[in-house]
């Protein structure tokens, strides 16, 4: 593994024992617990312009979710079992449980958010408040997928095909992938803003074709039984009931298809939200905005 660079000085790194094999997390800050969960293409490290803006009021857990970044990649299934968002939030909660927290915040990007809003469906007493940038919920991707939305994110589609297809195909070249696609999902449609320490650890992840293979399991988990946990969900009227916060990028992916808000207010009963000047990498395009609107919601 190449020497990356330390973008949290001064926090700790934590190797935390659960049932899916260890979780990476880098804590530090002072106050009640804050989980950060990252996105596809990325890890922990996409948090790090925004976690110095929160530090002194909150503790942070920036995690690596299973199968990315530092964390264990668990063995899947046929039903990609280990991949879903139910399996990798009840990881999530074994490993805050492992640092003695058993209820706190937690906000979530791409699939970190989605792991977040099962969280808080599946085990609402675990947290105080939840955050989801750029996101809509699973159920309501797939439902919604026409030209347009299936073009912006034909990566859905693409990485849950079966193995070895997306994975060796990424694999003839993976930097070129890595870029491609996240240069597309920014405003600017350039890695400008993505710093560049922080975009080689991402790279490095994606040189590594079992982590290759972990984050298409994650795909494939959500083209079929995440789908499914999230349509009996909404056909059962079931709703996040903590207090919620949407935020996303006024050129995300998650406004493509429908207005964020109206959508989040089918599945949660307290909810608010505001688009960010952005794409869909919201703490890493517009840091100071993203940070100031988690301060304010998490502080109240």
């Amino acid at each position: 593994m190449p020497d990356l660079a330390d973008l949290y000085p001064g926090y700790a790194s934590e190797w935390i024992n659960t049932n899916s094999g260890r979780i990476f997390a880098r804590v530090g800050g002072n106050g009640p617990p804050l989980l950060l969960l990252h996105g596809f293409s990325e890890t922990h490290v996409m948090w790090h312009r925004v976690a110095p803006q929160l530090a002194d009021q909150f503790t942070l857990i920036i995690a690596d979710l299973p199968g990315y970044g530092w964390s264990d990649m668990p063995e899947s299934d046929k039903d990609h079992i280990p991949y879903t968002k139910r399996a990798m939030a009840q990881t999530m909660i074994e490993a805050m449980e492992q640092l003695g927290h058993v209820h706190f915040a937690l906000a979530g990007h791409d699939r970190g958010g989605r792991v977040a809003y099962r969280l808080a469906l599946d085990h609402p007493g675990r947290l105080s408040r939840l955050a989801v940038l750029d996101i809509l919920p699973t159920y309501d991707y797939w439902e919604r997928m026409n030209r347009l939305y299936a073009l912006k994110i034909y990566h859905w589609t693409f990485l849950a095909q079966p193995a070895p297809l997306p994975e060796t195909l990424i694999g003839g070249n993976p930097d070129f992938f890595l870029r491609q696609k996240m240069a597309s999902q920014t405003k600017s449609k350039t890695l400008d803003a993505i710093d560049k320490r922080a975009l080689e650890h991402y790279l490095t992840a994606f040189r590594d074709p079992s982590r290759v293979h972990a984050m298409c399991e994650d795909y494939r988990a959500g083209a079929y039984a995440d789908f499914e946990i999230d349509r009996k969900d909404h056909d059962a009227g079931n709703k996040i009931t903590i207090p919620m916060l949407a935020l996303w990028g006024d050129a995300g992916i998650a406004r493509s298809a429908a207005t964020p808000l109206d959508t989040w207010k089918n599945w949660a009963t307290d909810v608010m939200g505001a688009p960010i000047d952005s794409g869909h990498f919201l703490t890493e395009e517009n840091p100071d905005a993203t940070a100031k609107a988690l301060k304010a919601f998490f502080e109240a």
